[in-house]
């Protein structure tokens, strides 16, 4: 009997057909939470993607040494009263710098001397590390949210009146965390001379430990503005609570869970790493210090891992080695914020990413000691999330995850304990 060609092609196809249906099958296909299917490059595409629709499961498989959150813990500082401010008594003006860490130290200082001094604060404008890059208060934080928080608290202007605005203000450089005496001594006769000043808050230490409280009222002040005002506008949160969620569907190995290093080449190229005087631990570490470190602690090789360098730079390969999970900011971004947060000129957006991302992980490594981990540290603390892991140099066979816990965690010296109980 002849054999119709078309026929025994038809059955090769239908033979094949079965044979890929089984391989998807035994890949998981049809998992709804895998949604895409990723290569080995440093690039990956989401965007077709709205993780707001799914509903993300993951196998319970916690292969590392996670740690359970804590609770929340809640605001206890002292009630303020209402205090009136007489907006004839003068205002301050200042800039945010440097980044939403910065800026959160900026507006408790500006704001614990608005309110010691009487004076109506301006709202302040946002300064790029580039000379002219300006931005509104409003185009990074929520405004509605800053003023209701301080209502009562001080007088909030929107903008300086227009006889104001034509004088030239007294600047005052002012160190941050400053103290009731300082105020006394070297802001209030210039206030009292002028009504008109413009704050330059120093950063002379990055140090956010607890000190000995001397003004209940300034340092009740000064936890409110610190975690209590401070909002990144809803547009920021969205594009960050976005990534987050990308990053948890690419750790499914570890039931959603991801680690968040704070690694930026630049501030490694500005930083001698060195080590400090009998901690064997560094002021930094690089990329593949940052590796061994997470896997002598236990962390595997499937481990997600997300840096705050915003573009991929060939520093870090060694870290992408040992965790090919390793991405940028510019990897998990959604395609149509690019410009937007990470185009020259972007740089507070940017950082405002990192910040909420490294607030929201599972687990934070500070590679730099610096604001910008004493302040998510801070963030971390009041939410429960305090795995927060500071490398060290030197790692014994019988190390455990809990040796590098934190020291504002396991010392419970960080301000925020004292704001919150």
């Amino acid at each position: 009997m002849a054999v119709d060609p078309r026929q025994v092609l038809g059955g090769f196809l239908t033979l094949s057909m079965f044979v890929m249906l089984g391989n998807m099958i035994k890949r998981d296909h049809f998992d709804d939470t895998d949604v895409v299917r990723l290569t080995e490059s440093s690039s990956v595409q989401f965007d077709a993607i709205d993780v707001k629709e799914k509903t993300l499961e993951f196998a319970k498989v916690n292969v590392g040494p996670w740690m359970e959150s804590k609770k929340e813990i809640k605001p206890c500082w002292t009630k303020l009263g209402s205090k009136e401010v007489d907006q004839s008594n003068g205002f301050i003006t200042f800039s945010l710098t440097s980044g939403p860490e910065y800026h959160i130290s900026q507006v408790a200082d500006a704001v614990v001397i608005a309110r010691y001094l009487g004076a109506s604060l301006v709202l302040p404008d946002i300064r790029g590390n580039e000379l002219g890059q300006k931005r509104n208060f409003e185009d990074m934080y929520d405004v509605e949210k800053f003023i209701r928080a301080l209502d009562g608290v001080i007088r909030i202007a929107r903008e300086l009146p227009a006889e104001v605005a034509a004088r030239k203000p007294a600047v005052v450089r002012v160190p941050s965390r400053v103290s009731k005496d300082f105020i006394v001594e070297n802001i209030e006769p210039v206030f009292q001379a002028n009504n008109y000043l413009r704050l330059a808050i120093i950063f002379t230490s990055i140090n956010l430990k607890m000190r000995e409280v001397k003004n209940e009222e300034l340092e009740s002040t000064a936890c409110l503005a610190m975690f209590g005002s401070l909002e990144f506008k809803p547009e920021i949160h969205q594009v960050a609570d976005r990534m987050v969620e990308r990053l948890k569907i690419l750790s499914r190995e570890s039931d959603g869970k991801f680690i968040a290093v704070d690694l930026r080449v630049d501030m490694l190229e500005k930083k001698s790493c060195k080590l400090s005087g009998g901690t064997k631990r560094k002021s930094c570490y690089n990329a593949q210090e940052v590796a061994d470190f997470l896997r002598k602690v236990g962390f595997n090789g499937d481990t997600t891992v997300y840096v705050t360098q915003t573009w991929w730079h060939e520093s870090l390969n060694s870290l992408k080695e040992a965790f090919p999970k390793t991405y940028t900011k510019d990897d998990i971004i959604p395609a149509d914020k690019n410009s937007e947060f990470l185009k020259s000129g972007s740089g507070e957006l940017a950082k405002a990413l990192d910040f909420h991302i490294c607030s929201e992980s599972d687990v934070f490594v500070p590679a730099v000691s610096s604001l910008f981990y004493g302040n998510v540290a801070g963030k971390r603390i009041t939410s429960g999330r305090t795995q927060i892991l500071f490398p060290s140099e030197v790692i014994g066979s019988s190390a455990s995850v809990a040796d590098f816990i934190s020291t504002y965690v396991l010392k419970k010296n960080h301000i925020a304990y004292s704001c919150h109980c």
